[in-house]
């Protein structure tokens, strides 16, 4: 059996055995389950970060739901007319959802002048209409099926590499860098991105950054390239693992 085939084989049955090992809850997204003070988990750190992007500090965001994160819930269940008990049920969790989904957290849209509009935020900078379409054609392209949170961590990479003196400085150079995306290389850049991919594009730049901060990203099922494999996994998001 030739070589390759064996080591793609082998990969796969290392990735299926990890994804058995993994508790079920270590994937959970918010509003999959219900959440109490003790418990762990992804949609912790999900709820923990949208919390502080919203404004309530749930403290470091160690997918540990402690008192900080408690009082966090409360103090939003409080000032949205839902039952302040600090659980995060589907009412509101949705809630949470909502508000971090329609960039009410930060809405710093700001006319200019000659009519352009620069959405700000005072972790990414100010970026242009054009910059921001751009930006929501590539998660388009590149993650369009991918959960919201998906989308938003797409775009959050992006933002990253222009943040880092690793890449290029701004979106587009990032964007168009020789085989940084597979969305430019086979064209579906170009398609019109719907209004998900806009919004995401938006919350990612208003400092939304579900990834934790990484630099690259690929689906294990479909990832060709070797080198990528070296990179430090930070997390799993869809199909998506997220990378330092």
């Amino acid at each position: 059996m030739n070589k390759k085939i064996i080591k793609k084989f082998i990969t796969a049955i290392l990735i299926m055995f990890i994804a058995f090992m993994v508790p079920a809850s270590s994937y959970a997204y918010l509003g999959d389950r219900t959440l109490t003070i003790g418990m762990q988990g992804y949609d912790v750190n999900q709820l923990q970060r949208d919390l502080n992007y919203l404004g309530y500090s749930a403290g470091w965001a160690d997918s540990i739901f402690g008192q900080q994160t408690l009082a966090a819930v409360k103090g939003f269940q409080k000032d949205h007319g839902l039952k302040a008990d600090g659980i995060v049920g589907k009412n509101t969790a949705n809630a949470i959802i909502r508000r971090v989904s329609d960039g009410s957290a930060n809405p710093a849209v700001n006319t200019q002048g000659n009519g352009s509009v620069i959405a700000a935020s005072p972790s990414r900078g100010s970026f242009s209409n054009q910059e921001i379409y751009d930006l929501a054609r590539l998660v388009h392209g590149e993650a369009r099926g991918e959960p919201y949170v998906g989308q938003v961590a797409v775009a959050a990479v992006v933002l990253n590499r222009v943040d880092s003196n690793k890449f290029a400085n701004t979106i587009r150079g990032v964007i168009f860098e020789p085989r940084a995306f597979t969305a430019v290389s086979d064209s579906q850049f170009y398609l019109t991105p719907n209004q998900t991919a806009i919004q995401a594009a938006r919350n990612a730049i208003q400092g939304w950054d579900p990834t934790g901060g990484a630099l690259y990203y690929w689906n294990p099922q479909t990832a060709t390239s070797k080198w990528v494999w070296n990179r430090s996994i930070i997390t799993q998001i869809g199909r998506h693992v997220f990378a330092r």
